[in-house]
């Protein structure tokens, strides 16, 4: 939480850089994996704690994307924020998720990108290039969300 909020307060600075896939997380072993591992593919990059409301809502949508795309190359990474990993995963029992999960618990990689809200999300083209990002989660929304992958996975 301690990292969360040196997070915001940079924010609030106008600190921020370029985000890319170019950062390690952990895995739920707790070993640090490269973002990189997943260009090539449309990334769409996910934080979410699990304190987060709209969070609740996002991940039905993510595991139905994940579902009708995954053979189409499209990748979801949701990156937990949550300094106590236990949080998440009691989250994951009740809401489980078909795509990648990650871990940031220190807000490292969180840090590094422009996060406003929660969740944040960052939509990757093949070449690992940000072509979208999007704060809060919308369910009437989700067609646009939709369409946009659709057209990068077309490229």
């Amino acid at each position: 939480m301690k990292k969360l909020l040196l997070l915001l307060s940079f924010m609030t600075w106008g600190i921020s850089a370029a985000p890319s896939l170019d950062y390690q997380v952990q895995n739920f072993q707790g070993e640090l994996v490269s973002l990189n591992e997943f260009k090539g593919k449309v990334v769409y990059l996910d934080f979410w704690a699990s304190w987060c409301g709209p969070c609740r809502k996002s991940f039905p949508w993510m595991n139905a994307m994940h579902q009708k795309y995954q053979q189409q190359g499209l990748a979801i990474v949701a990156i937990n924020l949550d300094s106590d990993k236990a949080l998440a995963e009691q989250f994951l029992s009740k809401i489980p998720a078909d795509f990648h999960i990650r871990f940031d618990p220190q807000a490292d990689v969180a840090s590094q990108f422009d996060l406003l809200g929660m969740p944040s999300s960052y939509i990757f083209n093949r070449q690992g290039k940000l072509v979208q990002k999007h704060q809060g989660f919308f369910e009437e929304k989700s067609a646009g969300y939709e369409n946009e992958l659709v057209e990068l996975l077309k490229e």
